[in-house]
């Protein structure tokens, strides 16, 4: 399309008139400066976006190559293309890899290293320069006397060889790191840290040139720009759509090669196409010529006429009616027989001049782009570490993305960059089902051991699983014995490993610590937020070098740097998975988790995509609610700024992000105010994702990355979940915008507007009560027939009394109450729903607020769960959500807000979930449940050797609660179990070093705490005062909201906006429908708020997408592991059978 832009502005084409030339440049100028513009708007968002740095005096003066290129790319095809032939302008264009050429054996020889692709680069420059010269030989000899060709071929040159200084810093950056010169090495310091502003620079500067260019040749050339507000309609529809195709199929090249280099297909769907992008134009350009010319030479029945003959009756005898088809005209208008090169082909029958320029400028063009083949890419490639320059040049698209591709010197393969995972689960009371889907789970992940001895991979598992509160006190005996959960536990590893290894354990070890076998909670703090405390700090310790105190002062200064950038690394690339104790996970989610990590070194934290586990009404609503959640709102925080929660149950931690300052130091804080116990404790994971945050650190969502977790199946339960979430996500969320200032400057990804669009978040929770309120006094108003007012005054009283009454009676009784409200109020929101379809078929119109709110909603949750053809299933369960709404958005607020004050756990305290299966450690399973909840075991490959599992599976041995006979003292020490062959029921001890550092850390955190019945009641009182604060300014906001709508439904004054009302077949039935202000300004923000949400989605999604086939690809797929994975999912289909 670009081309022919370029033949159309020849002054040989019929299309359009000479006098109307200047619309085509026009065009091609537009061509080129679009790039321009949207790195301009990219960069400036970027330096809004994010913090931007002025870059230096000296790094200002390279915007003089800018200036260069950008004027060599004008001067090449405003002012000399459009004088050559079209099969000329496209071989000339793979004359700009000149320079690239050059530089690479520039940056080559000073690397002073041998490589392999030095000698394509010497051949390429070679090739290239070849090209120039036989092109220039052609034209000249053809017709020396012919100065005004020779001043456009000379042009040509002159641009071409400027406008590959293009790409100079792609080279830069690899001779200032060879090179001595210490300017060099600040100048491409100063160039990455100021890109932003330099980009924006750059991109004013080349849109300046190329306009003055543009705006000086037209009338220096003798035409006029007057004949631009004058074009005929259909020369406006031929350059309207080939502009049009030039723009956006330049864009999606651009966009396609960047997706096909993430989803490693760089070869076949990158390299090869563009190298064919020159052959296949020119075939699609010379072959309709030759049907043509053979076409016409049949019809003079054997009278013989050469090419340029042809040329001169065809093309220049065409009438200016131009009556025949487009295509026919833009086919005629390449043969002007004026164009060189084309005349030779048809007329000399050796064109080697001709045909070896084109050659020699195509192969110098692939040698310069040959090292692409071997360029080593991994998942989800950065696009900063793919391309050097943001965009591409809109002239030369398939030139500019192969040369633009980042060049890498590569002398040998670099080693891999090891990176240690702890998989930590926390448990607390968990049933036996629940047990096992974690032990299977972290059995799964032996899939990724080195399958030879000796063999290493860059990424290695170690499995731990620390109780929260697994001991209890015997009757009759001294000390404290395991309780029931931590035997069932013993008695799972078991089971699991007989299923496995087909063998039994030979024995266990016990192992003396100082922390009661990290499991007592009478000498280890309990509770979850010091669970996650120890388990951070636990890797910590296995994180921590021997060199680590007093034995670093025995070393020298380079030594302790060498050892503190070893230290550094090794936090970095150390990573910690928090587990539930009933979390069920493939391997291909924790790896889809990893590269996120691998990938963005800013990015402290990422999450997957949790899916709610059970059955019941409960489990169906939230099934939908968590869909929802992911869809919309996490993938949002994701795109636009950072997720403000990672859930404790399925997340994967940056090891030097969670040891950070301010980070783990502050996350062992005690609650010592009220809003310390809501903040801190009742949503320990949200906690800990602010500190990061406010670090500067990323917190990430990966939608491809699945999890399965059991999900409340009672409804006490749930609301005692929900209450300890509610308050605890405002309180963060409060917190976070209160230091909007700091974090923008600190965390480049959470900008203000970011901020912004969380406050109007969290203003439309604050104002959901209300607003569920007014939505049950429209559905009274219908059902009814009754004035809206008297329908909001009946509405209100309902909540009001729970309200009232919930102050006095307990939280059980609230909840009673709640669950008969949610079924009224159930039952009154399917019934407004039919009265709202039966209005719309007795009105025939579906222009009302009612039916508009209810439209538009089911269509986009029905759009949003086709997006998500693997869920699309759940959408049935949203009938459930938008029924259960006042629950949910009403009550559940009123009961969150109400006990605030009660900071309990809620879920778990003393039995397991209803509903959930519950056995005794010491009950016998029969032969056909055990093999039931085995069966997912088929997906782990055999092994002879016990130790050789143990080492597969953990590399050390895993912290988990042994059986065992004796009694325990508080201050004598328990165990951890060890699969280990040769030791059976022996005792050891740990390391000095490690025994030290846990008395240390015990002493220092998670001692704990001492019960003072005075403090605990003051604590309560102020707990409760905080409460009534803060619940009367929550629902004073929400009364405004309602006295204000009913103020404005009582006066019926002229505060109205109106609207044409229309009837089914969308046609107007010339009256109006009048919607208070109120009202349209939450259906307004409801807009912007879906409408933001769902430009989110997709662009996630399709990032997701690449990031998932890009995992596919990559991912080894023996035939061992596709048989694996049948098994599994037989005996997944058995399972549910």
């Amino acid at each position: 399309s670009f081309l022919l832009l370029i033949t159309l502005s020849n002054e040989g084409t019929k299309i359009l008139s000479d006098e109307r030339k200047p619309v085509a440049l026009l065009c091609i100028g537009c061509s080129l400066i679009t790039s321009s513009v949207l790195v301009l708007q990219k960069s400036v968002w970027k330096a809004c976006y994010k913090s931007s740095k002025m870059p230096a005096k000296s790094t200002v003066a390279i915007l003089f190559f800018e200036f260069v290129v950008s004027l060599g790319a004008a001067i090449l095809t405003i002012v000399a293309m459009p004088h050559l032939d079209i099969v000329t302008n496209v071989t000339i264009l793979n004359g700009v890899a000149i320079l690239s050429a050059l530089l690479q054996v520039i940056s080559q020889h000073t690397a002073q290293e041998r490589n392999r692709f030095l000698v394509p680069s010497i051949g390429a420059f070679i090739l290239v320069l070849l090209g120039y010269i036989l092109f220039l030989v052609l034209y000249i000899m053809k017709d020396p006397a012919d100065s005004r060709m020779m001043t456009w071929v000379g042009l040509a040159v002159g641009g071409s060889f400027l406008v590959s200084l293009t790409w100079w810093e792609n080279y830069l950056r690899l001779i200032s790191e060879n090179s001595s010169s210490i300017f060099l090495k600040r100048l491409s310091m100063d160039i990455r840290r100021s890109q932003n502003i330099l980009h924006i620079l750059s991109s004013l500067l080349r849109i300046a040139v190329t306009a003055c260019v543009l705006g000086a040749y037209v009338p220096l050339n003798k035409m006029d720009w007057d004949v631009v507000r004058f074009i005929p309609r259909r020369e406006t529809t031929i350059i309207g759509i080939i502009i049009g195709v030039q723009l956006i199929s330049s864009a999606l090249c651009h966009w396609f090669s960047l997706v096909a280099c993430k989803m490693h297909a760089i070869r076949r769907c990158f390299i090869l196409p563009l190298y064919l992008a020159s052959l296949a134009v020119m075939a699609l350009l010379v072959i309709p010529v030759i049907v043509y010319y053979q076409d016409y030479k049949t019809s003079l029945n054997g009278t013989s006429i050469n090419f340029t003959s042809y040329c001169d009756v065809v093309v220049d005898g065409r009438s200016g009616n131009l009556n025949a088809s487009v295509f026919s005209n833009l086919v005629l208008d390449t043969m002007n027989p004026n164009l060189v090169p084309l005349v030779e082909v048809f007329s000399n029958p050796e064109p080697h001049r001709f045909s070896g320029s084109a050659f020699s400028w195509w192969l110098g063009f692939v040698l310069a782009t040959v090292h692409l083949w071997n360029l080593g890419l991994n998942r989800i490639q950065r696009t900063q570490d793919l391309f050097i320059r943001r965009l591409y040049e809109g002239g030369l698209i398939e030139q500019s993305l192969l040369l633009n591709t980042r060049f890498d010197i590569q002398t040998s393969k670099k080693p891999l960059d090891p990176v240690k995972v702890f998989l930590c689960a926390t448990m607390w009371h968990e049933t036996y089902d629940e047990m096992m889907k974690i032990i299977i789970s972290l059995f799964r992940m032996d899939k990724y051991r080195p399958k030879k001895e000796g063999q290493t991979t860059d990424v290695t598992f170690e499995g731990h699983i620390y109780f929260d509160d697994a001991f209890s006190n015997v009757p009759g005996s001294q000390g404290r014995h395991v309780n029931k959960y931590a035997e069932m536990m013993v008695d799972i590893i078991r089971e699991v490993y007989r299923y496995e290894t087909h063998r039994v354990p030979d024995g266990l070890t016990d192992t003396e610590t100082p922390y009661g076998g990290r499991l007592d909670k009478l000498l280890i703090r309990h509770k979850k937020r010091w669970s996650q405390v120890w388990t951070n700090s636990n890797s910590n310790n296995f994180i921590k070098p021997s060199w680590c105190g007093t034995r670093e002062r025995n070393t020298n200064k380079d030594k302790r740097t060498s050892n503190r950038l070893a230290y550094t690394r090794k936090k970095h690339n150390t990573y910690i998975l928090a587990l539930d104790g009933d979390t069920d996970f493939q391997p291909a989610s924790v790896m889809l988790l990893i590269d996120r990590l691998k990938r963005y070194p800013l990015v402290g934290a990422a999450c997957g995509r949790i899916h709610p586990t059970g059955s019941g009404p409960m489990v169906w609503y939230q099934k939908f609610e968590y869909a929802v959640g992911h869809w919309l709102h996490k993938t949002a925080e994701h795109v636009y700024g950072c997720v403000l929660c990672s859930p404790g149950c399925f997340s994967l931690f940056r090891a030097s992000a969670l040891m950070d300052d301010n980070v783990m130091k502050k996350y062992t804080v005690k609650a010592s105010k009220p809003a310390h116990h809501i903040q801190y404790n009742q949503g320990e994971d949200r906690w800990l994702c602010t500190l990061m945050l406010k670090q500067g650190w990323r917190v990430e969502y990966n939608a491809a990355s699945d999890a399965y977790t059991n999900a409340p199946e009672e409804f006490k339960e749930f609301y005692n979940q929900r209450r300890r979430w509610g308050p605890s996500t405002m309180a963060n969320i409060i917190d976070l915008l209160g230091s909007t200032t700091l974090i923008s400057k600190r965390n480049p990804s959470m900008s203000k507007p970011y901020m912004f669009y969380q406050l109007f978040s969290m203003a439309s929770s604050i104002l959901s009560p209300s607003t569920v309120v007014l939505m049950i006094a429209g559905c009274l108003t219908l059902l009814l027939d009754i004035h809206p007012n008297a329908a909001l005054v009946i509405a209100v009283i309902p909540p009001v009394i729970f309200l009232g009454i919930s102050f006095k009676i307990k939280s059980d009784t609230q909840i009673q109450i709640a669950a008969v409200m949610s079924i009224i109020y159930g039952f009154l929101m399917m019934i407004a729903a039919m009265v709202i379809v039966g209005n719309m078929v007795k009105e025939q119109t579906i222009l009302t607020p009612s039916s508009l709110f209810i439209i538009s909603l089911a269509c986009f949750y029905l759009v949003t769960a086709l997006m998500h053809p693997q869920e699309v299933s759940l959408i049935v369960f949203g009938l459930l959500y938008i029924v259960c709404i006042p629950s949910a958005y009403l009550l559940l607020t009123i009961y969150s807000m109400v006990n605030m004050n009660n900071v309990s756990w809620g879920t778990r305290e003393t039995t397991p979930p209803a509903g959930a299966t519950q056995q005794a450690a010491t009950s016998p399973q029969s032969q056909a449940d055990k093999g039931k909840a085995l069966k997912p075991l088929d997906c782990m490959q055999k092994r002879n050797s016990l130790s050789q599992h143990q080492q597969s599976f953990t590399g050390e041995s895993v912290p988990l609660i042994s059986r065992t006979s004796t009694s325990w003292s508080p201050t004598c020490t328990c165990c951890c179990a060890s699969f280990s062959a040769d030791a059976a029921n022996s005792l050891c001890f740990l390391p000095q070093d490690e025994d030290q550092f846990f008395r240390e850390l015990t002493a220092t955190y998670l001692e704990p705490l001492p019960e003072d019945k005075k403090k605990q009641k003051q604590m309560a009182d102020d707990l409760k005062e905080l409460r009534n604060k803060i619940t009367f300014v929550f629902f004073i906001c929400n009364a405004f909201w309602l006295i204000a709508t009913f103020i404005l439904q009582l006066t019926q004054t002229s505060v109205f906006i109106q609207v044409p009302k229309i009837d089914i077949n969308l046609q107007l039935t010339g009256e109006y429908i009048f919607i208070d202000p109120i009202g349209f300004m939450f259906i307004l923000a409801f807009v912007m708020l879906v409408v933001v949400q769902f430009i989110a989605m997709l662009y996630h999604r399709i990032y997701t997408l690449i990031h998932f086939v890009a995992f596919l690809d990559t991912e080894p797929r023996t035939e061992r592991h596709r048989q694996e994975v049948t098994k599994v999912n037989t005996a997944a289909s058995l399972h549910d059978s």
